[in-house]
């Protein structure tokens, strides 16, 4: 998902559009993870971005999705640009010594 968000909407309460902005952002990521993962992958990650616009956006994590989106409507833009891209990973296999300290 890459998209430039307008904060102004002609009929809707900013608290509203802002509400239903983070909606939308938590449906698309969740059908995402509902995908089937590609052989030999464990899970869903994602490559997220978000700025004033393209050319400023910055790459940050999934949880701090919504406090950008909160700063940006604090800061009174007109508009904002996320990027969300989902990726499949494996996680990292633990190492034995770790793995002999977490059973102790």
């Amino acid at each position: 998902m890459k998209k430039t968000i307008a904060l102004t909407h002609p009929k809707l309460q900013p608290a509203r559009l802002v509400d239903s902005i983070k909606h939308d952002i938590k449906k698309y990521l969740n059908r995402e993870r509902r995908k089937t993962l590609p052989q030999g992958m464990d899970y869903w990650t994602f490559d997220c971005r978000f700025g004033a616009s393209e050319d400023v956006a910055e790459e940050i994590y999934t949880s701090e999705i919504n406090k950008h989106i909160d700063a940006a409507v604090a800061q009174e833009l007109p508009e904002f640009y996320v990027e969300i891209l989902a990726r499949a990973c494996n996680h990292a296999p633990r190492s034995s010594t770790k793995a002999a300290a977490d059973e102790a």
